[in-house]
């Protein structure tokens, strides 16, 4: 692990993985991967919730060559800070970003991003356009109320809303972290969660998803409070305001098996000055892991 000023070089050489750095934002102390090449144009790769920067290594490895690629761990995810107050609200995070951009120095930067790290990416080009020549997003658009609606859940009051999150945060605070007696465990629990990975895909994910503790035992390095957002959810328009102030061209996956819905056929597209949609068949909500090789190729064409 090496830290330091990102401008000296983070350079490898060829076959070597990426180079460990830190950066300070907003009192946290934040982790991010550099593949080397610092005189490409910079593409950042951010990860979605729960998972980390070396969820990206496989899409890493493919575009290191044309590409300054950067992949940060998100503010309580991977090995940066945990917040101490469990501020993970998309403001919080957008700032990061904006940071971590300031930081390495470029003028401009490329985005791909998955999911919840799609959100974030949204938001920050949406107040920043002049800085993103490019961003891609897997399924990185629901809303609350998307999830409520998929998952068959009526609506909640603001009263409703706020009452719940208080009560979700008191509740975590006095649970017991979940652990693991093996990293084979945590394997499984990769696979549960995503039926198509490969075996060596999932034992990748646990290893970098994973630390070991005194006890021995294992567990996730993810702050389990970001699994309750505070409910400060932009409505419709807000959304439409943000994304509609996005000038870059925007290319949008959704995997056909997932329970994302196609925002080509929700309405979602249409808020975006300049957008498509990719919908890929035998993919799920990770389409970047499910359908890599076709994920790899539809990126480059849209960098």
């Amino acid at each position: 692990m090496v830290d330091g000023n990102p401008q000296n070089g983070g350079g490898l050489h060829e076959g070597l993985g990426p180079v460990t750095h830190r950066f300070d934002s907003q009192r946290l102390r934040l982790s991010y991967v550099d593949w080397g090449n610092p005189d490409k144009p910079l593409l950042l790769l951010v990860h979605g919730g729960k998972d980390h920067a070396r969820n990206w290594d496989w899409v890493a490895e493919r575009l290191r060559h044309d590409w300054h690629v950067v992949c940060p761990d998100l503010r309580g995810h991977g090995d940066s800070d945990w917040s101490p107050d469990g501020a993970y609200t998309m403001e919080y995070m957008a700032c990061d970003l904006a940071n971590l951009v300031s930081h390495l120095g470029a003028e401009h930067v490329n985005i791909v991003s998955h999911s919840y790290g799609g959100a974030i990416s949204l938001r920050y080009t949406g107040l920043f356009p002049e800085k993103v020549r490019r961003l891609a997003v897997i399924e990185g658009l629901a809303a609350m109320e998307d999830f409520r609606v998929i998952h068959d859940q009526p609506p909640l009051s603001l009263v409703d809303q706020w009452r719940g999150w208080i009560e979700k945060r008191q509740a975590m605070a006095a649970q017991t972290p979940r652990t693991f007696a093996t990293i084979e465990e945590g394997v499984e629990r990769m696979k549960k969660g995503n039926s198509k990975l490969s075996d060596e895909q999932a034992r990748h994910l646990a290893i970098w998803a994973m630390r070991r503790f005194e006890s021995g035992q294992y567990g996730w390095k993810f702050d389990p409070y970001i699994q309750a957002q505070q409910p400060m959810d932009p409505s419709d328009p807000e959304r439409r305001a943000i994304w509609g102030a996005i000038t870059c061209p925007v290319l949008l996956f959704h995997g056909k098996e997932s329970w994302a819905h196609n925002p080509a056929e929700d309405g979602r597209a249409a808020m975006f000055r300049d957008a498509r949609v990719i919908s890929m068949e035998g993919a799920g909500h990770w389409v970047h892991h499910d359908r890599l090789d076709d994920f790899v190729a539809a990126v480059r064409e849209f960098l």
